[in-house]
């Protein structure tokens, strides 16, 4: 039988769960008459929190982003209810893209670059057709140096998220911690980032995608349609449906 399908994340129930829902708790259940600051603030994080391990309990991977959000917001948490001055979380949502960006052009010294990990996955690419490929034109060894230029153009979206989650930290989060106003802060500040800070950072991984598949048909010969999964798995089930004779 045809190799069972990963269900695919619900982009709708994933922004649903870790922006809309929260960002409405803090905003408006966070007050005293309702849950309060601190259970306003620990209901709200449940949701990304509890959804981001069920989706790394289903893919059984450790996808390197999911834990990288899955810390921050429990940093958040954490910072939160012990009622830190507002600098310590602008100083995390800065800390961690810019750590990240670091590890992935630090990888690049070791066996087991990032960079690859996190775009050149089985999620997206035939990575069995695509080595072949790569070995059988020679161009293994150009692809590991074009490789370097692809991870400072993907290091930079996360330097540029970093400043930009900084500046918008230190402008939404005026009030005391511990406050309604403190806790409605930061469902604000959840709201904004995903317009203020992940719109640029797309653009930026937009323009290093498409270098990545310029570079990846030019390097295996092959169309892009050929290297990615979506196309390999319409094919195999096409093949095991043959009837042996």
């Amino acid at each position: 039988m045809s190799e069972t399908k990963q269900k695919q994340e619900n982009p709708l129930i994933s922004l649903a769960v870790n922006v809309v829902i929260p960002v409405t708790i803090l905003s408006f259940l966070s007050k005293e008459k309702y849950l309060g600051p601190m259970w306003g603030l620990v209901v709200a994080l449940l949701f990304p929190i509890g959804y981001g391990l069920k989706t790394l309990v289903v893919s059984r991977k450790a996808d390197v982003m999911s834990i990288v959000g899955l810390v921050s917001v429990l940093l958040t948490g954490v910072f939160g209810l012990m009622e830190l001055p507002a600098q310590w979380i602008a100083v995390k949502e800065a800390a961690i893209p810019l750590i990240l960006g670091v590890a992935i052009v630090g990888s690049l010294k070791t066996p087991f670059p990032l960079i690859k990990k996190i775009l050149m996955t089985e999620a997206l690419f035939d990575v069995d057709r695509l080595k072949s490929a790569l070995n059988e034109k020679g161009n293994e060894a150009v692809f590991e140096k074009r490789l370097v230029g692809l991870t400072w153009g993907f290091a930079s979206s996360m330097f540029l998220s970093s400043v930009l989650n900084f500046i918008l930290a230190k402008m939404v989060l005026k009030s005391e911690p511990g406050t309604e106003a403190f806790t409605a802060e930061i469902g604000k500040m959840t709201g904004l980032s995903h317009v203020v800070i992940l719109i640029p950072c797309m653009v930026v991984m937009f323009i290093v995608m498409n270098k990545l598949f310029d570079t990846l048909t030019e390097l295996t010969g092959l169309k892009l349609d050929d290297l990615l999964a979506a196309h390999h798995r319409k094919e195999t089930p096409a093949a095991e449906a043959e009837p042996a004779e």
